[in-house]
């Protein structure tokens, strides 16, 4: 894909201008209030994803080669102060954040040019397949299967928990090549068609009474080989840095996006004339202290990543600090609004279109999704405080 964009400034611009500059676009462009219709919706966010793409405005951190920004450190976190500020939607798609590191570093030239400008554009919608029925949280156990017939694989297995499947059009997955003794050793990194003969995809309905999730099943699905990352049975590094990048990616917006929301909170609060309450204004001062901490602890990713080239351990320190804070939010909220916190948005009454009830209950996956909190302590334990390995655990 050829990447033609405008809108790009021929010199370093200063914080300031750089702000400026996102500000004046996400206001002469807003794509205003999303549909509420599930398809019309979609076409919305693809819209104001090309738009953002053409515009270069898109992939904050990725190479300009591939139509990212390449931004610096700190421009990276402008962006996504001023993306969250103006409340317009993020990038579309697990794959940016997840798949898109992985690529750059393992894939082919031939790889990059195919699948990454068409993913940071929104043209083809990305998702992960990496759960099981059997591996969540031990993901080597995995067992969906490929074996290679000539220039194909023939997979055959089943995914689940899979977010957004149900509007993908590539899943990047892991397959067993190797035995299942051989557990780390023997799997590879797919990118499988969703439209492929033999792929079907089951939507999952959750507390929320949304479908965001479902099971994905693979019947003798033919992969070609050259949509292998890496080389066979070589998955497992590439999967380290796929889940070291998915807790970067989202370090870095949710700090911008609950520094927003605890602005909101707070203002929630005084509206209903609860602000001066002694025990709300603890809560609350916990809160920004928290929020502060999420920042910090996400520019320091960034650092790691400019640096590094990898986001490190800090990832799960920060996706730990992540998800307690934001389920420990919406049940506060919940708690300030009283009964009318359990009103739901089809409620005449619902304070906020339910905004509130809706986080909570869309919240209690948190300490389960991208690696659970038991994962996360574990992989703090183990590389950044230097403990045993889990006894608990398979060998590795």
């Amino acid at each position: 894909m050829t990447v033609q964009q405008t809108n790009i400034p021929s010199e370093i611009e200063s914080d300031d201008d750089f702000r400026a500059r996102l500000r004046t676009f996400f206001t002469d462009h807003h794509p205003g209030k999303p549909p509420r219709d599930p398809k019309e919706r979609l076409a919305h966010q693809k819209a104001w994803n090309a738009t953002m793409f053409d515009a270069g405005f898109s992939g904050p951190s990725w190479p300009k080669e591939f139509g990212g920004m390449e931004l610096s450190f700190a421009h990276q976190v402008i962006y996504q102060e001023e993306l969250a500020r103006a409340r317009v939607p993020g990038p579309m798609g697990t794959g940016l954040g997840i798949a898109a590191p992985t690529i750059i570093r393992y894939g082919t030239q031939a790889q990059k040019e195919e699948f990454l400008a068409p993913m940071l554009r929104g043209d083809k919608i990305w998702c992960q397949g990496y759960s099981e029925p059997g591996a969540g949280s031990d993901l080597p156990s995995l067992r969906t299967t490929a074996r290679r017939e000539g220039d194909e694989y023939v997979v055959n297995g089943q995914k689940v928990w899979t977010t957004q499947a149900t509007n993908a059009d590539v899943l990047f997955t892991l397959v067993r090549t190797g035995t299942q003794e051989s557990r780390q050793k023997g799997i590879t990194y797919l990118l499988i068609d969703a439209h492929a003969p033999g792929v079907e995809v089951r939507p999952l309905r959750d507390i929320t009474g949304g479908a965001g999730f479902a099971e994905v099943f693979f019947d003798d699905v033919h992969v070609p080989v050259s949509h292998r990352i890496g080389e066979e049975n070589e998955g497992w590094p590439l999967v380290r840095t796929s889940l070291g990048h998915e807790r970067a990616a989202g370090a870095m917006n949710q700090a911008a996006v609950y520094r927003r929301v605890l602005d909101e909170l707070t203002a929630l609060a005084r509206e209903r004339g609860r602000a001066s309450e002694p025990l709300i204004r603890d809560q609350l001062a916990d809160f920004e202290i928290r929020v502060r901490i999420m920042r910090y602890n996400a520019a320091r990713i960034i650092s790691d990543i400019l640096t590094k080239g990898e986001p490190g351990a800090a990832s799960s320190v920060s996706r730990m600090l992540i998800t307690a804070f934001e389920q420990d939010l919406h049940e506060f909220a919940i708690g300030l609004l009283g009964p009318a916190g359990l009103l739901t948005k089809d409620s005449p009454h619902a304070v906020q279109r339910a905004r509130w009830l809706t986080g909570f209950l869309r919240t209690r996956a948190s300490t389960i999704g991208a690696g659970t909190s038991e994962i996360q302590r574990n992989t703090v334990a183990e590389q950044v405080l230097k403990l045993p390995h889990d006894p608990g655990m398979p060998p590795r």
